[in-house]
């Protein structure tokens, strides 16, 4: 008859079902366990390793103290055999006293000379022997050294068959004049251990079960119930922040608990006025934004109609025509910056290597700048000097600087000309752009909201948008833009860094 071989099979631990797979399940279920089960598996973990770390060395001492007794009992049994008439122990009396001593047999050591007492017939192969003996002062070993060997003699005795015969020797008591030697088996050891052991965990578990359950209301109470309240509240608050009922409403504890309790409360009602200010601030800005376009468009209509009366031969008409076009030519900016302003954010910087000087003359034409006029350029950049930015950009920042200095120069109402310089130069990995004015400088009530919109304007009517647009370009190109002077004597110096596109990054 032909006989089927099996072949063996390969298991792919790395395979979805393997041990790979499984382990990995595993700690994916673990994972999902929330916080309550968490801390209930690690109660009962760490209680039952402190139960072990006690059910060991108990187990250890009560096989000392057994094999204490059996030399005890030996020794009454010695003491009777002694006393026995005519030196003989009979064979009835030896094997009651080896009986009643739960021994097969016993010896005595007296000044270095052994002497066997009793003995069973016929004598078994001793298997081990253990030294119960205090340790004499020239031997070098540790109480821990001892102990563990105890520990490690208990365990192989837990874990044998029960079907060795011991040998054991030691002192019945600290008082005894002789050393007591006996012969036992092991199997009755072994069986009172494994009693005492079913003892001692049965009421381990009990007790750690009690322990655990505890230990688990206690920090559920105290820690877990609070931080659910906690986790709950935030993922309640995310979905509706807008919601005032939401918020949470802290507790009394002066613990941390309670003072993460009272800040999630606090940055949570901050959270709650910013957004609803936003929202207000939204539909303000909409609403502005629409107004501001049909604005514009009305004063653009009227700007054209304005034109037409420059030439009117009207001298009345003619003193008046200038003012009421430059009005309406504030009136036209002031709407386009608001409603520039009014994006949601200014496009990135689409950089490029261009000259200076080139851009700030044409800023300057742009403002209508020329020698002729009351208020003079001066550029003083050098034609081969370059900028790594955003032309568009930095052209809308050097003319709403040069045109706040333009300003500023005007509402002097002075005869005498006015001057506004740009000075460039390159450093290392930047150009620096430094733009100066002959002025009345900018006043100190300016100057504590220089950069935010609608708060830094230093003329009357302004609306300071000119610089927060400004400075929002050139911090988007990784630069900074700065007031280093303010003097009416010297007018206003305003510096700016726009660093090139690695030094950027």
């Amino acid at each position: 008859m032909d006989q089927k071989v099996e072949q063996p099979v390969d298991i792919d631990i790395a395979a979805p079902g393997g041990l790979r797979g499984a382990t990995a399940r595993a700690r994916s279920r673990l994972r999902q366990i929330g916080l309550p089960g968490k801390l209930l598996l690690l109660t009962i973990l760490f209680v039952m390793l402190a139960e072990v770390l006690i059910f060991v060395p108990s187990v250890a001492n009560y096989r000392v103290n057994w094999l204490t007794d059996r030399l005890r009992s030996a020794q009454l049994a010695s003491l009777a055999a002694e006393a026995s008439p005519q030196g003989a122990v009979p064979q009835g009396l030896r094997d009651e006293l080896l009986r009643m001593a739960q021994v097969r047999a016993v010896a005595l050591k007296r000044d270095d000379q052994r002497q066997l007492i009793l003995a069973s017939d016929p004598m078994p192969a001793i298997d081990a022997t253990y030294d119960l003996s205090p340790p004499s002062p020239d031997e070098m070993i540790s109480p821990f050294s001892r102990r563990m060997t105890q520990i490690w003699d208990a365990l192989k005795v837990l874990f044998s068959n029960g079907d060795r015969t011991l040998r054991v020797v030691g002192l019945p008591h600290e008082d005894a004049g002789v050393m007591i030697e006996v012969v036992l088996p092991e199997a009755p050891l072994r069986k009172a251990m494994l009693k005492f052991g079913m003892n001692i965990l049965v009421l381990s578990i009990i007790i750690s079960v009690f322990t655990a359950a505890l230990v688990y209301f206690a920090l559920s109470s105290l820690l877990v119930r609070p931080m659910q309240r906690i986790a709950s509240n935030m993922q309640r608050f995310s979905e509706r922040p807008e919601d005032a009922s939401r918020i949470i409403s802290p507790t009394e504890r002066q613990d941390e608990i309670g003072t993460a309790e009272r800040e999630l409360a606090h940055m949570q009602s901050e959270l709650h006025h910013l957004l609803n200010q936003r929202s207000r601030l939204a539909a303000l800005g909409l609403a502005v934004s629409k107004i501001n376009h049909d604005l514009r468009n009305l004063l653009a209509n009227t700007q054209l109609l304005s034109d037409r009366l420059v030439s009117s031969p009207d001298p009345t008409v003619q003193s008046f025509a200038p003012k009421l076009i430059a009005s309406l030519d504030r009136a036209i900016a002031f709407c386009n910056d608001t409603l520039r302003f009014g994006r949601a954010e200014e496009p990135a910087p689409r950089r490029e290597i261009i000259p200076l000087r080139s851009l700030a003359e044409e800023v300057g034409d742009g403002l209508g700048l020329s020698p002729s006029t009351r208020v003079v350029l001066a550029i003083a950049v050098d034609d081969s000097l370059i900028v790594d930015a955003d032309r568009d950009q930095l052209y809308r920042v050097l003319s709403n600087l040069v045109r706040n200095s333009l300003q500023a120069i005007e509402s002097q109402r002075a005869d005498g000309p006015g001057m506004i310089t740009i000075a460039a130069s390159r450093g290392s990995n930047a150009t620096h752009i430094r733009l100066s004015d002959s002025g009345p400088g900018v006043p100190e009530r300016a100057r504590a909201h220089l950069f935010q919109a609608f708060q830094g304007s230093a003329r009357k009517g302004g609306t300071g948008l000119g610089l927060t647009i400004a400075r929002e370009l050139v911090v988007a190109h990784g630069g900074d833009l700065r007031l280093v002077q303010h003097t009416a004597e010297r007018g206003a110096v305003f510096e700016i860094d726009i660093p090139d596109r690695r030094a950027a990054a």
